[in-house]
């Protein structure tokens, strides 16, 4: 019963921030980027619900106006890097041989590199740019997938199942997506969930650093950095979006390991009858 409600109080936490991405500028009680600078920065107040930063701007509307930057990106990034990795993985697993040999050595070198620093230097080569963040960290997370689907294919391929789709000529193709695939299904929605976390951190970072979206642009990771000046005026401003991306990471750590437990339960349930 315990698992239950965390299960779903992960996930209303994570529809509420979705709706906020979605809608965050209709919902907005004010412009955010709309400026006041003779009023500054103020606490909160029943016009200004989390005050307001340096230049006078609400704070609220600007979590809700940000809320579309700082989940979009993780959430192609978890998408993107979980296709690749998993299609990559399921190759070199299956097949085996040389593939798997080549597959395995690049998957090696990219796990090696150190990510953060790879990523910054891409992005100040190409000239920064929001896009060719996400882009950066699709490649340089799928290796992680990769590995982690490949060890799982391996297991698989020697099981019966997979024994007598070959004997009945099905295509490889067809054994690894349509029969593989769907056995890895708990796997693969975690690594979901988890290489989101891990992208929402490091976009956050990278905004924190200035890196990626312009000065001004509605964003946690930028509103911490834009304001941390602030905390004896407003400790909102930059709390509020810091306290917003670790109840985001924790809603879908949560709902990721709540989800694994789930779907292995029904899966041995099925095995067992």
């Amino acid at each position: 019963m315990r698992d239950r409600v965390v299960l779903w109080a992960a996930a209303a936490v994570l529809a509420l921030l979705v709706l906020a991405a979605v809608a965050g500028l209709w919902l907005a009680p004010h412009d955010p980027g709309l400026q006041d600078i003779a009023l500054g920065p103020v606490g909160p107040s029943a016009a200004h619900w989390l005050g307001t930063d340096d230049l006078g701007r609400d704070v609220f509307s600007r979590l809700l106006a940000g809320a579309a930057t700082a989940l979009w990106g993780p959430a192609v990034v978890a998408v993107g890097t979980t296709v690749l990795g998993t299609v990559l993985g399921l190759v070199a697993g299956y097949h085996k041989g040389w593939t798997d040999a080549v597959l395995m050595r690049v998957t090696d070198l990219m796990i090696a590199l150190p990510g953060l620093l790879v990523l910054i230097v891409l992005v100040g080569i190409v000239g920064g740019g929001y896009g060719w963040s996400v882009a950066a960290l699709v490649v340089l997370y799928a290796p992680f997938d990769t590995r982690v689907i490949r060890s799982l294919a391996l297991a698989q391929r020697e099981l019966a199942y997979v024994e007598a789709a070959r004997t009945l000529g099905l295509s490889s193709r067809t054994i690894m997506f349509r029969h593989i695939l769907p056995n890895l299904a708990p796997t693969v929605l975690a690594n979901v969930l988890i290489t989101f976390v891990v992208a929402l951190v490091s976009l956050a970072g990278l905004s924190f650093l200035g890196i990626g979206l312009p000065a001004g642009t509605p964003d946690w990771g930028l509103m911490i950095e834009e304001n941390r000046a602030l905390l004896d005026l407003n400790p909102w401003a930059s709390l509020a979006p810091a306290a917003l991306i670790a109840l985001a990471a924790t809603a879908a750590t949560l709902l990721g390991d709540g989800l694994f437990e789930r779907f292995n339960q029904k899966g041995a349930g099925r095995a067992g009858d």
